[in-house]
């Protein structure tokens, strides 16, 4: 086969699994109170409780320490139905239902889920971006059952935390990065947990792609929104 005729390289994405155990979990002021708060679960004044903050802040992460901590089950909440709750928590001694926020969710189903949790006693962790106060939720007796809960937030993270994330992002790909890179990206990027999700996701494939180190000149080409080719991305 001549060179003309070799196939173009293609650009594999391998898996990557975020680490989940206590270890990894990035301790800092925005979520320290969120930690805590789910580490005492047994003392809970009540059931149930609600842990909110934005995209990609760790709410998955304390989600399942809580889990294992508390034998619970994970499901996304949009997989609720009438008929499961007391299926649910005849399975497992405690529930962690995620993005409770977000569309598909079952009120009716939820609202049975809250209140058999409070006659059984068993614990129940409802997860979502906004605050309860926001969720787009039109059964009023839910509404009260959420605003009544305890609600704990994850706020925003500082330069310490951020650069912390991109580096465990980076880990959790199993890429390595020149020390430089760290410093260039916080001085130029989108301030959120969510921002440096998809940065690195797209340093990942733009390297990957074009078989290239991720360096500062990569990273400026990739926040200038260019793609491996070269051309521009975001906009005319």
């Amino acid at each position: 086969m001549s060179e003309a005729q070799l196939p173009a390289q293609l650009s594999l994405a391998f898996g990557h699994a975020p680490q989940m155990s206590e270890g990894d979990f990035l301790v800092a002021p925005c979520n320290a109170d969120a930690l805590a708060w789910l580490r005492a679960w047994e003392t809970w004044p009540g059931p149930a409780s609600i842990l909110y903050g934005p995209a990609g802040s760790g709410k998955t992460h304390l989600a399942h320490l809580f889990a294992r901590a508390a034998v619970a089950r994970l499901i996304p909440a949009r997989e609720l139905s009438v008929e499961a709750p007391p299926r649910l928590l005849a399975e497992a001694p405690a529930l962690v239902l995620e993005d409770c926020d977000r569309p598909g969710l079952d009120e009716t189903a939820l609202f049975h889920l809250i209140n058999l949790a409070k006659e059984s006693g068993r614990r129940l962790l409802l997860t979502g971006r906004a605050a309860p106060s926001l969720w787009p939720v039109g059964l009023p007796d839910l509404r009260s059952r959420l605003l009544a809960m305890p609600a704990m937030s994850i706020g925003a993270p500082d330069d310490a935390l951020l650069a912390a994330v991109l580096v465990k992002l980076f880990a959790d790909r199993q890429l390595r990065i020149g020390a430089d890179v760290i410093p260039y990206l916080l001085g130029r990027m989108e301030r959120s947990f969510e921002a440096c999700t998809r940065l690195v996701e797209r340093l990942d494939h733009t390297a990957l792609a074009g078989q290239r180190a991720i360096t500062v000149p990569l990273a400026r080409r990739v926040l200038d929104g260019e793609d491996e080719n070269g051309s521009g991305t975001e906009g005319p």
